[in-house]
């Protein structure tokens, strides 16, 4: 009898977690995403597609205590296993612990190491030269569980982003992994192994004032900070009093001894060049508060300084 499998999870790689589990033979009691927002997800569109029960919640719990009636809900599938592909609402452990053979859960790096909610973001922001990805056993910490499947270390480019480091690297090795993973359970062989805690760290999320530039920092650093906070929420910097987000960055030479850190210092086929301590920025595209991403040398000129 295949395993039923209670999948929690959110835009393509929930999408192709499914898919990927179906393929391997696993049978999907229900399908949990968001509510439905501005663009469709793409796992709740595969799963109405598939005629799969499609269960849309924004949280789990009320005043810090699950909700009774979710639980009752997640109960009614009687899911064997639950799987968390890409989760960002936390689960009470009346869900987690609730199927016979409890719950898996993806994490996009090397654990203990970057713990949180924001690893992609901080590997690259603290300068991390490689990653992984691990699918452990939740339990009533932040990514503290043991570990059933461990996949990596692959190597961090010096030119990648948040989003490249994880669609490129990341996104394949997870979905390998989480199906491991699984097949492990299924089989009676995911025992786990504890996270060594000697080698654990932990990194808040990356909001506006973790992501905030600071011309005092030297530009390699503030490269790191413009590529992991790409794409979101986008390091940004003052201009006249305004946030400007920054995309699509990267070092581009040496510095001229003059010039002072922030100052805009021309333009290059639509993106400009900022000075920073010790070298150059070149940023390719800014947003506003209000609006969309464009070319930097439409928003900037040279003399203006970032804050």
């Amino acid at each position: 009898m295949a395993l039923r499998i209670a999948l929690f999870g959110q835009a393509p790689f929930g999408r192709d977690s499914l898919l990927r589990l179906l393929e391997a033979g696993f049978e999907i009691a229900g399908v949990y995403t968001p509510p439905a927002g501005k663009r469709p997800d793409p796992l709740a569109e595969e799963a109405e597609a598939r005629g799969l029960p499609l269960l849309r919640h924004k949280r789990f719990r009320r005043k810090g205590s699950a909700i009774p009636e979710l639980v009752e809900e997640h109960a009614k599938l009687g899911a064997d296993l639950n799987v968390l592909a890409f989760v960002t609402a936390i689960l009470p452990p009346e869900i987690v612990d609730a199927p016979p053979r409890g719950s898996l859960c993806f994490h996009p790096s090397l654990l203990p190491e970057y713990r949180g909610g924001n690893a992609l973001a901080w590997q690259i922001m603290l300068g991390a030269e490689q990653s992984g990805v691990t699918v452990f056993r939740p339990d009533a910490g932040v990514d503290t569980g043991p570990i059933v499947v461990q996949k990596g270390p692959v190597p961090i480019a010096a030119s990648d982003t948040a989003a490249s480091l994880y669609f490129d690297q990341l996104y394949p090795l997870g979905l390998e992994a989480i199906v491991e993973a699984v097949a492990a359970v299924d089989a009676g062989e995911a025992e786990g192994r504890p996270q060594d805690e000697s080698r654990a760290s932990h990194q808040g999320l990356v909001d506006l004032e973790a992501a905030r530039l600071d011309w005092s920092r030297p530009a390699a650093e503030l490269d790191r900070w413009l590529r992991g906070c790409d794409p979101q929420p986008g390091a940004w910097a003052e201009l006249e009093g305004e946030r400007l987000h920054c995309f699509d960055a990267r070092l581009d030479g040496a510095s001229p001894g003059d010039a002072v850190p922030g100052q805009v210092l021309g333009a290059d086929d639509g993106a400009v060049r900022v000075a920073a301590r010790g070298g150059v920025l070149r940023i390719g595209r800014v947003r506003g508060e209000s609006g969309a991403k464009q070319p930097a040398a439409e928003v900037l000129r040279a003399g203006q300084r970032l804050a």
